[in-house]
């Protein structure tokens, strides 16, 4: 089983560009004016610096260019108007069609075309304000971020960052896009200095072909660990997992779900449900435990399998099931209840351990060992071993038919038992009915209790009454008429009736835990 969360570490743009870009306007100093300007204009009485053409200055460290610019001494303020362009060190420039900053607020707000790039990402929007005292910088009319070196690039309507602490935050149509990967959520969270990004709202990703949704959750971009939560899900290729809450490791190539945890392979038609599972890709191992059931799809019915445990492995594309304790099957027409229970792909059979037993209709067969063998998707044959028994109800809490040995054969048809070999002590016990027929009504008559006791029998039955006996070497038998019955011999050796036992439905299974 395999569920993958496997993104880029570059996954959400964010890296020490936007760490630089707002520290622009937080540096001390006042505004030196450089060479070139075409006009230049003092108002004492305002305070204002009025320079217009070719305008170039430094202003607390950062070298500005625009077509006009105005400085409020008074105010400490800049305003400066068409090709604004601030260069920091030659290494991040901003562009914008005009700007506004506060010294002594320490706000500021660019306006048009806002482009903010270092060498390796760009930011484009159309508005942007940063307030530097509480070191937060945001837009809220549509931003992108794309990469410069990559094919990266992330949307949204509103972006807020946060230079100091490190994180920044994504909300509204977020769209995240590269070669391999595809990203929307309503709001995204990114924590730079633990790599962690984590989500608000309903998420999709699609990431070399693997899909993944939830409605909350984080992501490591660094070591690609994962934690979905609210409704979530992985599908990749035939394999498909949801929970409550499912976990990526991807070093040690785990997966774990927690919560409502349902996976679904939809080329095996195996089914697995629990409140817990863990799957090791690398191992193509898995583990369920917490109401756990196995389901798998057969021709006209579905085969469910509960226990405490389940344990999955895959051997050349074949799925072997284990569940251990208190182990419990049911289909329409077949259950069976063991202590552990064993599905061998390869030899398409159940194998049954510890005081197993199965049902069929009215039919109860039990051992010490059982193997249930499928053709086609239908129970082909139950093999009984040790202490093997065949129980037939023909009249409820009075008379059974019954086959008892060291080892049955038993042979199905549209599952119900037609026949059975018994080896080794065979011994049956069976009420002979006759039909009476009269003017306007056929009655059944019991006619006594027969019992047979050979090495081998060969049993043919239809309906849950035997209809046949064969047998190698002369039984030891005697046919008792129905009044003479005799209570303490109308039974195999051992017989125990356990059809209370017997689940009604996938759902009582479960009642059980």
């Amino acid at each position: 089983m395999k569920a993958h969360l496997n993104i880029s570490k570059n996954a959400l743009l964010v890296s020490a560009f936007f760490l630089l870009t707002f520290r622009l306007f937080a540096q001390p100093g006042g505004l030196e004016l450089l060479p070139g300007s075409d006009i230049l204009t003092y108002n004492e009485k305002t305070g204002i610096h009025k320079l217009i053409g070719n305008v170039n200055f430094i202003y607390q460290g950062n070298k500005m260019y625009c077509d006009s610019a105005y400085f409020y001494e008074r105010k400490n303020a800049v305003r400066a108007y068409g090709k604004v362009h601030v260069n920091k060190r030659d290494t991040l420039n901003l562009f914008c069609d005009s700007l506004f900053y506060n010294g002594n607020t320490r706000m500021a707000k660019l306006w048009g075309n806002v482009r903010v790039r270092d060498r390796e990402y760009k930011l484009t929007t159309d508005t942007l304000e940063y307030d530097a005292r509480k070191g937060q910088a945001y837009y809220q009319y549509g931003g992108e971020v794309q990469s410069i070196i990559s094919n990266e690039r992330l949307t949204s309507r509103i972006g807020y960052f946060h230079p100091d602490s490190k994180n920044f935050f994504f909300s509204k149509e977020v769209n995240y896009q590269s070669p391999d990967i595809q990203l929307t959520t309503d709001t995204l969270r990114y924590v730079y200095s633990q790599k962690k990004a984590y989500f608000f709202g309903p998420t999709n990703i699609l990431n070399d072909g693997t899909k993944i949704y939830c409605e909350s959750g984080w992501y490591n971009v660094d070591s690609g660990e994962g934690e979905l939560t609210k409704n979530a899900v992985i599908e990749r290729g035939s394999d498909y997992i949801s929970g409550d809450t499912l976990i990526y490791l991807p070093d040690e190539q785990v997966s774990i779900g927690k919560g409502n945890v349902f996976y679904r392979d939809t080329t095996e038609k195996m089914n697995f449900e629990g409140d817990y599972a863990y799957f090791s890709d690398s191992l193509n191992y898995s583990l369920i435990t917490g109401r756990a059931v196995a389901s798998k799809e057969m021709n006209k019915d579905t085969l469910y399998v509960h226990a405490d445990t389940l344990y999955s492995y895959k051997d050349d594309s074949l799925e072997y099931i284990k569940a251990y304790h208190g182990a419990q099957i049911f289909s329409n027409d077949i259950q069976g209840k063991a202590d552990s229970i064993a599905y061998d792909p390869q030899k398409d059979r159940l194998e049954m351990y510890y005081s197993p037993i199965i049902w069929s209709n009215g039919a109860e067969l039990k051992g010490v060992f059982m193997e249930v063998e499928i053709i086609d998707s239908v129970i082909d044959r139950v093999n009984i071993h040790d202490s093997a028994t065949i129980l037939m109800e023909v009249e409820p809490k009075e008379y059974y038919n019954q086959i008892a040995g060291n080892k049955i054969i038993a042979l199905f048809k549209d599952n119900e038992v037609q026949k059975a070999f018994v080896n080794g002590n065979a011994m049956t016990i069976f009420f002979p009915e006759d039909e009476e027929k009269t003017d306007t009504l056929n009655t059944v008559k019991r006619l006594g209790m027969n019992r047979l006791y050979a090495s081998d029998l060969r049993i043919d039955i239809d309906s849950n009454e035997i209809v046949g006996v064969s047998y190698i070497e002369a039984p030891d038998g005697a046919f008792y008429p129905m009044e003479q019955i005799v209570k303490k011999e109308q039974f195999v050796p051992g017989f125990n009736w356990k059809m209370a036992l017997r689940p009604e439905s996938k759902e009582s299974m479960l009642k059980e835990d």
